[in-house]
C-alpha cells in the first residue's frame, strides 16, 4: 500500500497558495485492507474513506471509463492493480494530476509543473472531452487563478467548443450548474468565469441572457465601453471589490439583462430595461432553482437601480416607495445589499473604476430620517389602520425632504 498526496493541494503549495483541504490516493489496496486500518468506508460508486483520526478523504486509485452521455454516464475500476498514473490520468488539468510521496518527492506525469510554470490550464488527456463538468472547472479555475495570469490553453479551449457543439453541456443539471457558478462567484475575481464559457460557446447554451448582452451598444455618454456585455463583466468586477457577498455580485451579473431584449430600432436607448429585465431574472432563477435571497436581491436590484443612480434627482415621495419596494424598514442589511450592487454598476465602467458616488450617501440619509419616524407614536395618538399607514407616510416623506 502506498499514499500519495493529490490535487489541489500539491497544485496549491507550488502556486505558494494557503489551502485547507488535503486529498489523498492509495495504491496498492483493498476495501478490505482498508476496513481492516479503521478507515471508515464512505464511498457508494467507488471506495473512498475517512481516515481515522484525521477524518479526511482517502480515495483508491481507480481508472474510469465512458458509458452513456452526459457528466454521470462513467463506470469506476478500483482495485489493488490500478497504477498512480492511471489515477491521474483520469483527472481533469495537468495542474490537478500532481501528486506527492511520503517523502516529498513529486510524481507529475502530464507536465503539471510546467504548466504552473507557464501559468496555463491545460486538459490532461483527450478524455477530457467526456465530462461537461470539466468545462465548468476549467472556467472556474480560470477565475481563480486568473490575478496570477492563467490563461486557458488553446486546444483545451478548443475541445471545450467541440463539447459544446456535440451536445455535452445539454446534458449538464440545474444543481451542478448552479454549484460551479455559485463557487465561481465567490472567487476574488468571477468575471473570467463567465468570459471562458463565452469564448467556447457554453454561456449561449447555460446562461443565454446573459450572453445576448454582448454586441449590445449602450449611450456612449454614460457608457463610454458601450457594449453591454462588456459592462456586465466590469459590474461583476467591480461588485467582487466591494463585497465579498456572492449575492450582491449574483444580483450585478443580472441587473441589466433587460438591455439584451430591447429591440434594436431602440438602440442605443434601453427605456423600461429594468422592468423587462425581471422577468428574465426570475426565469433564470427558476430555471437553476437559485436560493431566494440572491433571487430577491437580483429582482429588486434589477428593477430599482435606475432609481438608486437618479437618487440626486427623485421626488421625496418616489425614495419612499423606493425604500419601501426594497422592504429596507424590514431588512436593513438587505438595503445594504442592494447599495453595493448599485454602487457596483456605478463603478462598472471605464475611468468610473475609482471615482467617488454621492448616491449611496443620499440613500442612506434619506433612510435613517425615514427610519427614525417611529409608528408606535401614531397609535399612541389614537390612530389605526389606514390613518397610520398614511400618517406615516405623510411623515417619513416630510423627514426624507427635511434630510436631503
Amino acid at each position: 500500500m502506498e499514499i500519495y498526496l493529490v490535487g489541489g493541494h500539491v497544485r496549491d503549495q507550488l502556486l505558494d497558495i494557503e489551502t485547507k483541504d488535503s486529498d489523498w490516493v492509495v495504491v496498492g489496496a483493498t476495501p478490505e485492507e482498508m476496513l481492516e486500518q479503521n478507515y471508515r468506508q464512505v464511498g457508494k460508486d467507488f471506495p473512498v474513506f475517512l481516515h481515522p483520526e484525521t477524518n479526511e478523504e482517502y480515495a483508491l486509485a481507480r481508472k474510469e471509463r465512458k458509458t452513456a452521455a452526459g457528466y454521470t454516464g462513467f463506470s469506476f475500476h478500483a482495485s489493488a492493480d490500478v497504477t498512480l498514473e492511471q489515477d491521474l490520468a483520469r483527472r481533469d488539468l495537468t495542474i490537478n494530476a500532481i501528486a506527492q510521496s511520503a517523502d516529498g518527492k513529486l510524481i507529475d506525469p502530464f507536465n503539471g509543473q510546467a504548466d504552473i510554470k507557464a501559468k496555463v490550464l491545460r486538459h490532461v488527456s483527450p478524455a477530457f472531452i467526456e465530462d461537461p463538468v470539466r468545462i465548468l472547472r476549467v472556467a472556474r479555475f480560470a477565475a481563480r487563478f486568473a490575478e496570477l495570469g492563467f490563461t486557458v490553453a488553446e486546444e483545451t479551449q478548443q475541445l471545450m467548443t467541440e463539447m459544446v457543439n456535440n451536445g455535452e453541456v445539454d446534458a449538464l443539471v440545474a444543481e451542478r450548474v448552479w454549484q460551479e457558478t455559485m463557487r465561481a462567484l465567490a472567487e476574488k475575481t468571477p468575471a473570467p468565469y463567465f468570459e471562458v464559457l463565452r469564448e467556447c460557446g457554453a454561456l449561449k447554451k447555460l446562461f443565454p441572457e446573459i450572453d445576448q448582452l454582448w454586441g449590445v451598444p449602450q449611450p456612449e455618454k454614460y457608457h463610454p465601453e458601450i457594449d453591454s456585455g462588456v459592462h456586465t463583466m466590469m459590474v461583476l468586477t467591480q461588485a467582487a471589490k466591494l463585497s465579498e457577498d456572492p449575492r450582491v455580485r449574483f444580483a450585478a451579473l443580472v441587473h441589466d439583462l433587460g438591455k439584451g431584449i430591447t429591440p434594436k430600432s431602440e438602440w442605443p436607448k434601453h427605456i423600461c430595461h429594468e422592468s423587462r429585465g425581471v422577468a428574465l431574472v426570475e426565469a433564470l432563477c427558476e430555471r437553476y432553482r437559485i436560493p431566494n435571497d440572491y433571487r430577491e436581491l437580483a429582482v429588486i436590484v434589477t428593477k430599482y437601480h435606475l432609481h438608486y443612480h437618479r437618487a440626486e434627482e427623485l421626488r421625496d415621495d418616489t425614495f419612499l416607495q423606493t425604500l419601501e419596494a426594497v422592504d429596507a424598514f424590514r431588512r436593513p442589511d438587505r438595503f445594504e445589499l442592494f447599495l453595493l450592487a448599485c454602487e457596483a454598476d456605478s463603478r462598472g465602467r471605464p475611468g468610473y473604476e475609482d471615482q467617488d458616488f454621492v448616491q449611496p450617501g443620499i440613500y442612506r440619509k434619506v433612510f435613517n430620517a425615514a427610519k427614525s419616524i417611529d409608528a408606535k407614536a401614531l397609535v399612541a395618538q389614537g390612530l389605526k389602520g389606514k390613518d397610520i399607514k398614511d400618517e406615516l407616510s405623510k411623515l417619513r416623506i416630510k423627514a426624507i425632504k427635511s434630510a436631503r
